[in-house]
């Protein structure tokens, strides 16, 4: 409002469109805006641009110091506090858009914890694409490391961040970081090509079959079966029981039913459908054990090359 409309047009473009359609909503609710209130706020805006610069030029200690002298110790913290919940300043964001062949070849001498640590701060995709180059024995440990963490200390992470980049990051004002665990994980083996990910499934199988297990139910949920095409489908549907399947479709939504129903017979889908009305309300523990049965299934068919999953790094090429 300050600004004007010739000059906020200006910056709508730098915006997303949710986020302007938010920011209007907010001009309307304002009304009319006294002369002080209006220069408290622009005053206000000044300082924390001014935290944000000196955050960004030596960390969050350089900006205190400075703002101290400016502002006192008080509003100086709060400053600091509102830029960085603002700004959302993540471990390893300076590294996020550096390209992963130029990453890989600075990772690759790092200790495997290290390298871990910092692929789960990355997106999926990126973090694919290091792990894949990583030299086999390496990528499994490194792996492991993933799956079985939990939460780092801030110092850690200060430390790690320091020797990659003199930058400093809102994790100071956080008691842990949670990151890491079998989820982060499966993320990362859902982007990476498919021998890279049965390397290290098997080499997780050997040092820890318990922890492969649990990768490996959460790296094919049954929901992704729409993700087969209709020929692998139908082979799925040939190594399944009625009862079995009428149980796993129990849990699912109706674009999943509709999806199995089309790969069908008439008569065999008509045949599903009293199947699953006549066993009435189950227990979720045996929808999720049915499901889980069929995600062997669908897994077996895959390893021996019968059905291809669609892989979330792109498609897979076919020769």
């Amino acid at each position: 409002m300050a600004l004007g409309p010739e000059i906020t047009s200006t910056i709508f473009p730098y915006m997303a469109e949710q986020d302007v359609e938010q920011l209007m909503i907010e001009v309307a609710r304002l009304g009319q805006v006294g002369s002080s209130e209006r220069n408290a706020v622009i005053a206000e805006f000044r300082e924390m641009c001014m935290a944000q610069e000196y955050i960004s030029e030596g960390g969050i200690d350089h900006a205190r110091r400075f703002l101290e002298s400016a502002y006192g110790a008080d509003r100086a913290n709060s400053l600091i506090n509102r830029v960085v919940q603002a700004l959302q300043v993540m471990p390893f964001d300076f590294i996020k858009k550096a390209d992963p062949a130029q990453l890989l070849s600075f990772l690759q001498e790092e200790h495997p914890q290290t390298i871990a640590l910092i692929l789960v701060h990355l997106a999926p995709n990126q973090a694919a694409a290091v792990i894949s180059g990583l030299p086999q024995e390496v990528r499994a440990e490194v792996a492991r490391r993933i799956a079985i963490m939990d939460r780092t200390p801030p110092d850690v992470i200060n430390q790690i961040e320091k020797v990659l980049q003199q930058k400093m990051s809102s994790v100071v004002t956080q008691k842990f970081t949670a990151v890491g665990g079998v989820k982060a994980l499966v993320e990362v083996l859902n982007w990476v090509d498919r021998t890279t990910e049965k390397t290290i499934l098997e080499t997780l199988s050997e040092n820890n079959p318990e922890l492969a297990d649990e990768v490996k139910k959460l790296m094919f949920v049954f929901e992704d079966i729409t993700l087969l095409d209709d020929a692998s489908i139908q082979k799925v549907l040939r190594e399944v029981e009625t009862k079995e399947l009428g149980l796993a479709l129990k849990g699912v939504g109706e674009d999943v039913q509709n999806r199995i129903f089309k790969n069908m017979s008439e008569r065999a889908s008509n045949m599903l459908r009293e199947e699953m009305e006549f066993m009435g309300p189950v227990r979720l523990r045996n929808v999720e054990e049915a499901q889980q049965r069929i995600v062997g299934i669908i897994r077996r068919l895959e390893e021996a090359g019968e059905i291809i999953v669609a892989r979330g790094g792109g498609e897979e090429l076919i020769v």
